[in-house]
């Protein structure tokens, strides 16, 4: 219940990005605005956690894969890293990358 009613609130704020460095899907728009609360709007990091925008696809990808495994020590990164596919941080990687 929960994940769905974050998700849900999630998709409002990502329809606030509709026009975010031409991101491709509502669905990636989303789940990358899931990010945003700790890394920062827009991907930019306004706190300690590091920032996202301009990350290279494969970076973003290569990390959270690590999150996932547990090879890669994060705070709650290992949570939110299973929530998603492998096709989901493809898509993440690429949004982020076209932010400046």
């Amino acid at each position: 219940m929960y994940k769905k009613t974050f998700l849900a609130l999630a998709g409002l704020a990502g329809i606030a990005l509709s026009g975010v460095a031409g991101a491709t899907d509502v669905h990636t728009r989303t789940i990358a605005s899931t990010c945003m609360a700790c890394h920062g709007p827009g991907g930019k990091s306004v706190g300690t956690a590091p920032g996202l925008a301009g990350i290279t696809q494969a970076n973003f990808v290569q990390m959270m894969k690590g999150y996932k495994a547990g090879t890669r020590k994060g705070t709650i990164m290992k949570k939110h890293a299973a929530g998603y596919t492998d096709a989901e941080y493809e898509a993440m990687g690429a949004y982020f990358a076209s932010l400046k």
